[in-house]
């Protein structure tokens, strides 16, 4: 099964997702802080993709889309934040 990570957003808030056939299997939602950030609140991965790095794979798309628009992440989530500072080269997006 491919996997890839979209994103869709509104003028303040937004998500990372991954579905198959219709069905939303992983998803990490932000808010816009400002011009400069996003906040990330939540991860969640169904069951089905449980340790198979999709939420890794979440956090990595996130930080693509930051770098690409030259603002910040603000890591609320606590996988966020924690597979953040275990990626030290992604320091520079938070």
């Amino acid at each position: 099964m491919d996997l890839q990570v979209q994103v869709k957003e509104t003028d303040s808030k937004g998500s990372f997702f991954v579905e198959s056939e219709g069905k939303l299997l992983a998803e990490m939602t932000f808010s816009k802080a400002g011009e400069d950030r996003i906040i990330i609140d939540h991860t969640e991965v169904d069951d089905t993709l449980r340790g198979k790095g999709v939420g890794v794979k979440l956090v990595a798309f996130a930080v693509d889309y930051v770098r690409n628009k030259g603002i910040k992440i603000l890591p609320l989530c606590p996988f966020a934040k924690a597979t953040l500072q275990r990626h030290p080269e992604w320091k520079d997006v938070w």
